[in-house]
């Protein structure tokens, strides 16, 4: 049996869809059907059933998905174990933006005066795109944010800084009262479908802010530099060093409570996430000790 077909055979599962999981792979449709019609015919059983336009796992197919994700991982773990040098490989690295925009380059920097010899692969994505591809065995490590639901065992999570939300104004705008500026400013709004956004939206509602909104999108540094142009303000988490400028200010925001339970709105947290058992796990602690005394600076 090809491992690499029961690999695309767990992508088709958890995708529901053989077309999404060939974009995703950047194989042909046509491909990827071939791959599942031999791993039928090795196995003398169908493992798919096509529902609509999506695909599940029959009853036989449901069993390989269980064992495959261990013999998957085990060839993974096999080939790293045979193939990696101590002080020579791929680490493969996802990041969120706000990371890659603000002390992740510091980092590098840092791991790469341990391990001259490691290339790092670098995929930057959103929190749970994030999490799939390190679930998936395509991530070692990620840098990312907290996610809202217990882990598993096989993942380890660590924490390493809180980001509380600021208020971004022009810097002739820095004595000035952060709420007044919310509520008398253009917004420059943080992508609500985000969780920093979301956190902002929240915030906004329980201080009963309406404000008046210039944009809304997804780049906190895009933010950043419309502010410094004088096109508003923003609520955004502070992500440190990477929000500074001749024009551009941060303003602490008083707390506030959730409305449900009472509770203090929690700041966003960004940490590292990784596998347990990973060949790569002694440069991920390196990694993950990099990141505290930069962090930590």
């Amino acid at each position: 049996m090809d491992i690499r077909y029961l690999h695309n055979f767990l992508k088709v599962v958890d995708l529901g869809s053989m077309s999404e999981a060939a974009r995703q792979l950047d194989v042909s449709p046509a491909a990827i059907a071939q791959q599942m019609r031999t791993l039928e015919r090795e196995l003398g059983a169908s493992l798919l059933v096509r529902q609509g336009r999506s695909v599940q796992p029959t009853a036989a197919g449901q069993r390989l998905l269980e064992r495959g994700r261990i013999l998957v991982q085990d060839a993974d773990a096999l080939r790293d174990w045979v193939a990696t040098d101590e002080d020579e490989g791929e680490l493969r690295l996802g990041t969120v933006n706000t990371a890659l925009h603000s002390f992740l380059p510091d980092i590098l920097q840092s791991f790469a005066k341990h391990y001259p010899g490691v290339r790092i692969a670098l995929r930057s994505a959103i929190t749970p795109a994030l999490y799939g591809a390190l679930t998936q065995f395509e991530l070692d490590a990620a840098l990312c944010l907290k996610l809202p639901f217990e882990l598993p065992k096989t993942v380890c999570w660590a924490s390493l800084r809180q980001e509380p939300l600021v208020v971004l104004a022009h810097a002739h705008d820095a004595q000035r009262d952060p709420l007044e500026l919310l509520r008398t400013q253009p917004l420059v709004r943080y992508d609500r479908q985000l969780a920093g956004g979301s956190l902002a939206d929240r915030y906004l509602q329980a201080q009963r802010i309406q404000p008046h909104e210039r944009v809304e999108l997804n780049s906190i540094m895009a933010i950043a530099l419309l502010v410094q142009r004088g096109l508003g303000v923003g609520l955004v988490p502070d992500i440190g060093r990477g929000l500074e400028g001749p024009d551009l200010c941060k303003l602490a925001v008083p707390a506030v409570s959730v409305p449900e339970d009472g509770a203090p709105l929690p700041a966003r947290e960004l940490g590292l996430l990784w596998r347990h058992q990973s060949p790569r796990g002694h440069w991920v602690q390196t990694l993950l000790r990099c990141a505290r005394e930069v962090i930590e600076a």
